[in-house]
């Protein structure tokens, strides 16, 4: 079992790592799609296509950019990128919670208040990908025009932190019955 919370607190913090450097890049990328428009190919492989456009995605949160003479709409990267540079940072917010969690829990129970609260953390971190993708999409369309792009929100970040709300449930009741344990002793 020990071997298996070492690797998970691993691959938490490089995913953890992964995620603030995409945060870098994205952030990069996107102040490049104002100020530098023709560099954006180094921070962003774009495959653009006159016929159905550009595709721009990250955890769910789509959007179809438009292209005219090769050229991604910038309006509409940049509004995708502010959006993306949230959701990594959700996300690498979430990993850092879980390798948390793993560290305080290597030569303790892991019923410890930070532990419940970064479970809680989790699971409102997980919902608001979904959510912060919902109101991008809104205000590109807004800005953008409704016929002009093409967008879409994958919403299964809602049920993981509501399950993941759930959880941290069962671990406040975990942390009750072990103070009750002690007290008993």
């Amino acid at each position: 079992m020990k071997q298996i919370n070492k690797l998970a607190k691993i691959v938490a913090k490089i995913l953890e790592v992964f995620h603030w450097v995409a945060v870098a890049l994205m952030t990069a990328a996107t102040i490049c799609s104002v100020a530098a428009p023709k560099w954006i190919g180094y921070f962003v492989g774009l495959d653009a296509k006159e016929c159905c456009g550009a595709e721009l995605s990250v955890y769910g949160f789509e959007v179809q950019c438009a292209v005219t003479d090769g050229n991604v709409d910038m309006t509409t990267f940049l509004i995708f990128g502010i959006g993306a540079i949230v959701i990594l940072s959700l996300m690498a917010m979430v990993f850092r919670n879980l390798y948390l969690i793993f560290k305080k829990s290597e030569n303790a129970t892991p019923f410890q208040k930070d532990n419940i609260r970064m479970l809680k953390e989790i699971g409102i971190f997980s919902i608001s990908v979904p959510v912060v993708g919902f109101i991008m999409s809104i205000i590109m369309r807004l800005v953008i025009g409704v016929d002009a792009v093409e967008t879409s929100v994958e919403q299964s970040g809602i049920f993981m932190g509501i399950i993941v709300l759930c959880l941290t449930q069962y671990f406040i009741y975990g942390a009750d019955l072990e103070k009750d344990v002690d007290g008993l002793l």
